[in-house]
């Protein structure tokens, strides 16, 4: 009988009652509040779908400026004789490349480089036939440069031509300050290394903008024929690299490097050659830097403050909790994966925003006025990339769950007495 009355009751054996998993605990709290839980999920999405606007948008800026830069000016890659560099306002004629065409030819047969011309850099004065005006020119391999492509904008005629055996193109600010119109004749003067002055006489059938003031104003170009005429020389100051790929610069350039440099020259690459680039750089990237962090405040705010409010309207049910033997760990706990679904959720959608919102907006374009210190304005695009996108969604996280250690701790740390008061 006792036997029977220890299985009977082994039946009916009471097990203690299990408490929800803190997971799934939090996800039913966030979807009690949901009007609550919605306005912060949109805080945090179009934070985050700023950031990845805003990133893409500076991304783009770099890259056709870049572009610009390369293809206006320095090329890809430029290679001189070593100390050229040091020595070329005060003596180049010493730092000349012999028989470039032989080195042309070798660079050229590197996998990567699509075109590599020959320059000769330099400084005179332009003479109009009242007043002169001091220019920084290159000669110029006309066909050649036209293969590598040019981001310069001719305001008035058109590029020069292997056939322009005396034609020459100047910066609009050349232009405006001599007064020229195409078709005129100029002189220009250049002192030779020996003391003695050179001219050449040149009809104007160009004018340029480019992405760069100052490059403007005392740009000359003229066929690299006439250039070895006025210095007396066949050699080269420069050799001129166009490549394939911009991305593919620095590996091109190393290897360059090593052909070249026992020889007794250097290799430059363009970022290296423009100090307007960098100095553009530097200036966005302080002010994308200043906007990431005022957004990311937004997002921390923004989420504190529904945080805030959602935690005063549940004081009573922390204070329950906490009557019925949960200890402040657990509720805190439950706070901060609380939030944490928040952010994952919040981050994920504006990743997803954000992507969509810069497809729409590049397939439309947005016309840009020029950047500080420049001619030009452009297209911009909103251009993606893998890093800028997670880089976005992980400050939404970190924004909303930092925004909760804090009401979650104070939640965590209530007076039970207090808490079910509240409200009463």
């Amino acid at each position: 009988m006792e036997s029977q009355s220890d299985e009977y009751c082994g039946l009916f054996t009471v097990q203690p009652m299990k408490m929800p998993g803190q997971f799934s605990l939090a996800m039913r709290n966030l979807l009690r509040h949901r009007a609550r839980t919605a306005a912060t999920l949109a805080a945090i999405s179009i934070g985050v779908a700023s950031l990845i606007l805003a990133g893409g948008f500076v991304k783009d800026i770099f890259v056709q400026l870049g572009e610009a830069t390369i293809h206006s000016q320095t090329g890809h890659i430029q290679i001189a004789r070593q100390g050229f560099w040091a020595m070329r306002t005060r003596s180049p004629e010493t730092h000349m490349i012999e028989k470039p065409d032989q080195i042309k030819a070798s660079l050229a047969a590197q996998p990567g480089v699509e075109q590599v011309v020959a320059r000769i850099n330099f400084s005179g004065m332009l003479n109009n036939g009242k007043r002169d005006l001091g220019v920084m020119g290159d000669g110029i391999e006309p066909d050649g440069e036209a293969r590598i492509g040019s981001f310069l904008r001719y305001i008035e005629g058109r590029p020069l031509t292997d056939k322009d055996i005396d034609g020459v193109v100047v910066g609009q600010g050349v232009a405006r300050t001599l007064d020229l119109k195409i078709g005129d004749r100029v002189t220009l003067i250049i002192n030779l290394a020996q003391g003695a002055v050179n001219t050449l006489d040149f009809q104007l059938v160009g004018v340029f903008q480019s992405f760069s003031k100052e490059f403007d104003a005392r740009a000359v170009r003229i066929p690299l024929a006439a250039t070895r005429e006025l210095l007396d020389t066949q050699a080269a100051h420069l050799l001129v690299m166009s490549l394939a790929h911009t991305e593919e610069t620095d590996r091109i350039a190393s290897s360059v490097r090593e052909q070249v440099v026992g020889q007794g020259f250097q290799a430059s690459t363009w970022r290296e050659l423009s100090d307007f680039f960098e100095k553009t750089v530097q200036l966005y990237d302080a002010q994308f830097g200043v906007l990431r962090l005022i957004i990311f405040l937004m997002v921390l705010l923004s989420v504190a403050n529904s945080i805030n409010m959602t935690l005063f309207e549940r004081t009573r049910e922390f204070g329950t909790l906490l009557a019925l033997g949960d200890n402040p760990r657990r509720v805190f706990g439950l706070i901060m994966t609380e939030s944490a679904l928040l952010g994952f959720f919040g981050a994920a959608f504006g990743m997803m925003l954000g992507c969509i919102a810069a497809w729409g907006i590049s397939a439309v374009g947005i016309e840009m006025p020029p950047p500080p210190n420049s001619n030009l304005g452009y297209i911009a695009l909103i251009r993606l990339d893998p890093m800028t996108v997670f880089t976005s969604g992980a400050v939404g996280f970190f924004a909303a769950f930092l925004a909760s250690v804090f009401p979650a701790h104070r939640a965590a740390n209530l007076k039970i007495v207090d808490a079910l008061r509240h409200g009463v």
